[in-house]
């Protein structure tokens, strides 16, 4: 009896370990011939798509960086747009390869929901915003007032949060979708909208009267944002992740769209492994070692993502920040390439 339990464990093993390698999901998606992106659908510099159908935003560049990096071609993308409520589920069952949509990492979301989170292409922090009619330059002003915010987010529970740990009273109006607490505030059923500082930079400029209302100077919580894949596929998280790295490392050795060929002339010994000409870092991931030339000539750096999609020069107008390498007194740092 013994025995025969013990063979069904090692064959239940045996099969498990089959299955999961038979599904990894590079794999899947080289097989598939692109990369199922979980997108944002509609918050302008992150995730959006125009009246054809073609995506722009920072989140929609990093998809595109991915599949660069796989197929050496940025187009082969198929994006999924998802609300904050599917998001999670959609990412978990499989339809989507990869979660790329303002999605900030938490430790019950990383603990319970059976996903992982591959870096931070986003420091983020949470915000209000406020008709200036309403005459309030803080919100420790907002004593009282009616708050629309986006339901079952982050966003909800920092609200909550900042209130209480101020003592301050306030009346809460929950909508479904960002877009439906963005239309509750500007028809002035609100006092104030919060989410995202970044989201709210996009969301002021679709509001019937941009100019009229003002984003407040608080920023309430950390907001990590950035790409997430499913836990037990250790192969495609390290991709994802990489690439990640590989836009920031890029940036910090001064390889450009621009300079990308003569770049990998150069004898330095950095640049040769990492524009692989020098080692074999690509093919540890699963990929060419020229990963790193197909990404940056198919979407460019993470200065280059950044300031095309939400820079000073954009309608979003946001400065780095944060978000600037560590070299420059920003947050982002990558690990070597080595």
């Amino acid at each position: 009896m013994k025995k025969i339990i013990a063979a069904a464990v090692v064959a239940a093993a045996s099969f498990g370990l089959v299955t999961a390698a038979s599904a990894g999901t590079l794999d899947n998606v080289k097989a598939k011939g692109q990369v199922v992106c979980g997108a944002n659908p509609g918050t302008a510099g992150f995730g959006v798509p125009d009246q054809k159908g073609n995506w722009t935003g920072l989140d929609v560049d990093y998809c595109r960086a991915i599949a660069a990096a796989i197929f050496n071609d940025p187009t082969k993308v198929k994006f999924v747009p998802l609300s904050s409520k599917d998001r999670f589920t959609a990412l978990a069952s499989g339809e989507v390869d990869v979660l790329i949509r303002n999605s900030t990492w938490t430790m019950s979301r990383e603990t319970t929901l059976g996903v992982i989170w591959a870096g931070i292409n986003f420091y983020d922090g949470q915000g209000f915003m406020v008709n200036k009619k309403l005459n309030v330059k803080s919100a420790k002003e907002l004593a009282g007032a009616t708050i629309c915010v986006q339901q079952g987010t982050t966003t909800e529970l920092n609200l909550a949060d900042f209130f209480r740990s101020n003592k301050l009273e306030y009346k809460v109006v929950t909508l479904g979708t960002s877009e439906e607490a963005l239309k509750a505030f500007d028809t002035g059923r609100c006092d104030a909208y919060t989410t995202d500082r970044s989201g709210l930079a996009a969301d002021r400029l679709s509001m019937s009267k941009p100019d009229d209302n003002v984003i407040l100077p608080e920023i309430i919580s950390k907001e990590p944002l950035g790409p997430l894949v499913r836990q037990g596929d250790d192969q495609w998280l390290n991709l994802v992740k990489w690439v990640h790295f590989a836009l920031l490392t890029a940036e910090e050795d001064g390889i450009t769209s621009k300079n990308v060929d003569e770049k990998v002339k150069s004898d330095d010994p950095e640049l040769k492994r990492v524009l692989g000409t020098e080692g074999k870092f690509g093919e540890s991931l699963g990929l060419s070692n020229a990963w790193v030339v197909q990404i940056v000539k198919g979407v460019g750096n993470y200065e280059e993502i950044f300031e095309r999609n939400v820079g000073p020069n954009t309608p979003i107008q946001l400065a780095r920040a944060s978000n600037a390498l560590w070299s420059k007194g920003g947050l982002q740092y990558a690990p070597p390439i080595r």
